[in-house]
Parts: structure tokens; sequence; C-alpha cells
């Protein structure tokens, strides 16, 4: 019965903050308006900032109508994820750290639990102390919801930031009419091979490229995955109607393909990009003195 009778207590002080939330949602974005929080995001107009803490109350009193206070992926919270993200990275864009983005989030409570408070005539009540208790479950979940929201923007910012640091390490070189080179420094995986052969591919289709170099000088090891990689390229290549060249295969490279007994036999490889260079003009008709010239034998 005790039970019960508490779980009769939670749902009525559940619906409490829920029929709060909603009547006195104007006045509780306007004061959420001037927090630090949605203050230094929205710097232009102090209305908008208003309308986008009236989506975060209404997201709480959908969670708390819901009776689901303690649950981050509750479906009310998904209509404000977004503009709770944008506004930690804004935040965060600014220099402020994690906790001070949760310290914000938290000061939100406050202004809003005064307001509650106010909406009984004895604020010590049991049925107060339940509403403010009540209240500050749900504000803590908002809390998480913003700090798992901004975790996961700050994932993505990541994720974009490390493909675009791998387009900036592997550029397409045009080294002569024709010919296209990809100078690879650092180590080559899965994800970085599909950037190579994209970029490559591209260069090829752009420069309407008959010859790319792939020039693996500054690639520390290759293994079989590596080795597969530039395969996969080289035949790409070759569908695009470019012949491929593999250049700067270093001794041990060389030592560790035999020892994997990976058949490079159907791919042109040189010994540096120079070399490289050269059989490429060579098979143009170009011949670099001190070079060979076109029709060298493929290792």
């Amino acid at each position: 019965m005790r039970v019960s009778e508490h779980d009769a207590a939670h749902e009525a002080a559940a619906q409490r903050v829920t029929e709060f939330l909603r009547r006195r949602r104007e006045q509780i974005a306007q004061r959420w308006a001037d927090a630090p929080l949605f203050r230094t995001v929205f710097t232009v107009s102090r209305d908008e900032a208003v309308e986008a803490c009236k989506a975060v109350v209404d997201a709480l009193a959908e969670v708390s109508a819901a009776g689901r206070l303690e649950d981050i992926s509750a479906p009310g919270f998904a209509a404000v994820r977004d503009q709770l993200g944008r506004t930690a990275a804004s935040r965060a864009r600014t220099g402020s750290s994690p906790a001070q983005i949760a310290d914000e989030v938290a000061g939100l409570r406050a202004p809003v639990t005064e307001l509650l408070r106010g909406e009984f005539a004895d604020p010590s009540a049991p049925e107060a102390h339940e509403a403010v208790l009540t209240l500050a479950v749900l504000m803590g979940t908002l809390r998480l919801v913003v700090m798992e929201t901004a975790l996961d923007a700050g994932e993505e910012l990541i994720e974009r930031q490390r493909l675009q640091l791998m387009e900036v390490a592997t550029p397409v070189i045009q080294l002569w009419d024709g010919i296209v080179a990809v100078p690879l420094i650092g180590t080559l995986d899965s994800a970085r091979s599909q950037v190579v052969m994209e970029s490559l591919l591209e260069a090829i289709v752009d420069q309407r490229a008959e010859y790319a170099i792939l020039d693996i000088t500054g690639v520390p090891t290759v293994d079989s995955l590596v080795a597969q990689h530039l395969m996969k390229t080289v035949a790409a290549a070759r569908l695009m109607g470019a012949e491929c060249i593999v250049s700067g295969i270093r001794p041990a490279i060389a030592q560790t393909i035999v020892h994997l007994g990976i058949d490079l036999g159907s791919v042109v490889t040189r010994a540096g990009l120079a070399d490289a260079l050269a059989y490429a003009l060579g098979r143009q008709g170009i011949v670099v003195p001190g070079r060979p010239a076109a029709g060298a034998s493929r290792s």
C-alpha cells in the first residue's frame, strides 16, 4: 500500500510539474533567455533566445507528462537535441569547457525552481517538496541530454576534421600534362586508402590523366592490407583508362611484400618518384636525359 501511495505521489508531482511548465512557459523562457547558456549564443536577437528556451520548456513538459523523468532517450527531447547540440557547440567554440557548459545548464534550475515554489501557498508542504524534487530530477536529465548531445557533436566535428586532414595529407599533384601523382606519407589504413583512391580517380578524370603515380616513399610499413589497398587503387585507375605506377618501394618494404607472397608482377614499379615520372614521360615519347627511355621493362 505504501508503494502505491509513493507511486501515486510521484505521478501527482510529475503531473503538477507538467502543468506548471505549460502554464508558466513564457515566464520561464524569459528568465532563461538571460542565462549564460542562451545569452552568449543568441547575441543578435533576444526574441530568438526566448523562442529557443520555449522549445526546451515544451520538451521538458512532454517528458514530464510521459513520466520518463530520468530517461535521456525520451521522445520529448528529440525536438530540441539538435538545438541543444548547436548551443553547446557554440559555447565550446568560445572556449567553454564541458564542465562550464554543464554548470551553465545546471544554472537553469534555480530560476524555474523559484517560479515553482511560488505556485504553493506553503512552499514547505510535502506536495511542494515533491514537486521541487521532481523538477530537480527533470533538470538533471536535461543536463545529461545536453552533455551527451555536445559529445556527439564533438565526435562528429572530430571525424569531419579527420577526413579533411586525410584529404590534405593525400594531395594529388599534376606533374605533367596527362601525369598525376599522389605522394603518400604516414600510415595507410582503410579509411585513408579510400580517400586516396577517390582523390586519384577524380584527378584522373579532371586532368584527363593517362598516368598516375603512387609514391609510397613516406609510408613506413606495408602489410597485406596496405598492399591490397594499393592493388585496388591500381585496378581502379586502369578502369578509368590510366596506367598506375608505384614508386618508392624501399628494400625493407620489398622484402615484406615478398615475404607476404604478394604478387605485384602486373604493376609497374620504380625506385623513386623521379624514375616513375621519367617512365611516364618516356611512354609519351619525351626522353629525359640520364633516364630510361620509353618502353622500360616492368619490374
